[in-house]
């Protein structure tokens, strides 16, 4: 679960970390007033879970009270990369030094945290990593150790950051570890003209797997998600919307990873990750196709199902039953092989959907699937 901007600064604070001050409203009128107690001259910055907000216009300087009404009006609504802002972050402006780039991230294939740092932030740091490769450091954790007073001196040091971050270095570890959390970021984190270390942005990943244990964020945590991914969420659906118009359905996540692959490489781009898991009933065949249609971006839809424990069969008539429930509005293309493959597929045959096509192989499915989404 991503966290919002001032949720994640309300977790630096409580673990000893300077912010600017600020507050949140999702009201124009009260952004006035917010501008006035933080001095006048204010940063509102929309919040939103995504990246790119300063690019898009949701983060801008407002030089008085009333123009950061104006901004704030200006801000809220807006959508940026299909987040809708409700609410706007105002902070006092800091007289920058310099900034650096700071984050802790699980790296699954190494079994480790990864530590990622440059003296070069303030800039999205994939452009960074790719122009100037040697501006960033990457230091393995082992997580039975964490990130001691030393192992932050060395991050430092790697990295090029002066060393009175390494207090910072050392709490965001405790953010991380206390919190439950996958990733923590922060860019930029600043050395201001007065000497102070303050993280001016963060972001914050919850693990899902710990939500019972940070049930403070649920509520809010979950308003203002991507809609689909919320609707998805009260359907109880393994469900990431991604920016494409071949929407997925798989039984398993490691198929459902190799299906996007696998249509992205036939020219199309994925528009969803929705992993079924080991059901595949009339139910949740429903709800998958519901979210999946409500997206306007899909083009087609390819369903791509090993049967094992769930033999092909029952998914296939979960597939029939759950079309008497949802029309289907797009093409769908279903790969079914494994345990009763050919059962399936029979069944499949017999109810003759005119918007419902066959493929024996992922490949032939995948490329069907591209080639109706891309000639929609």
């Amino acid at each position: 679960m991503d966290l919002y901007e001032h949720q994640a600064r309300q977790l630096f604070e409580e673990h000893g970390i300077l912010v600017p001050r600020a507050e949140v409203t999702d009201s124009p009128r009260e952004a006035r007033e917010i501008a006035r107690r933080l001095g006048g001259r204010v940063v509102v910055k929309a919040q939103v879970k995504t990246g790119g907000r300063g690019k898009a216009g949701g983060v801008k300087l407002a030089a008085d009270p009333a123009a950061a009404e104006l901004t704030a009006r200006q801000i809220l609504g807006m959508d940026i990369k299909g987040h809708t802002v409700g609410r706007v972050l105002l902070a006092q402006p800091v007289d920058i030094e310099s900034e650096f780039y700071v984050s802790y991230v699980l790296d699954r294939a190494a079994g480790r945290f990864l530590a990622i740092a440059s003296a070069e932030g303030g800039t999205e740091i994939e452009e960074v990593a790719a122009s100037r490769p040697e501006a960033v450091a990457r230091i393995h954790i082992d997580p039975a150790e964490g990130v001691t007073s030393a192992k932050a001196a060395e991050i430092a040091e790697a990295a090029g950051l002066p060393p009175r971050t390494v207090d910072v270095l050392v709490r965001l570890w405790e953010v991380l570890v206390r919190e439950d959390a996958v990733l923590v970021e922060v860019n930029p984190l600043v050395l201001t003209g007065q000497g102070q270390i303050l993280a001016l942005d963060g972001k914050v990943t919850l693990d899902d797997n710990a939500r019972f244990r940070q049930e403070r964020w649920g509520a809010e945590g979950v308003a203002h998600e991507d809609p689909l991914e919320a609707a998805a969420a009260a359907k109880g659906l393994n469900y990431v919307k991604l920016d494409g118009e071949v929407g997925i359905i798989g039984n398993g996540a490691g198929l459902v990873m190799s299906t996007l692959d696998v249509v992205a490489g036939c020219g199309a781009r994925p528009a969803n990750f929705l992993d079924i898991g080991g059901g595949a009933s009339a139910q949740i065949m429903a709800d998958g196709l519901s979210v999946i249609l409500s997206d306007p971006a899909v083009k087609s839809v390819f369903v791509n199902v090993f049967g094992g424990i769930t033999a092909c069969d029952a998914v296939a008539d979960g597939i029939v039953q759950a079309l008497e429930t949802v029309r289907l509005t797009k093409p769908l293309v279903v790969r079914l092989d494994g345990n009763n493959a050919a059962r399936g597929r029979a069944i499949l045959d017999e109810h003759a959907h005119p918007l419902v096509q066959q493929a024996t192989t992922m490949d032939g499915a995948a490329r069907r699937a591209a080639q109706l989404a891309t000639t929609a």
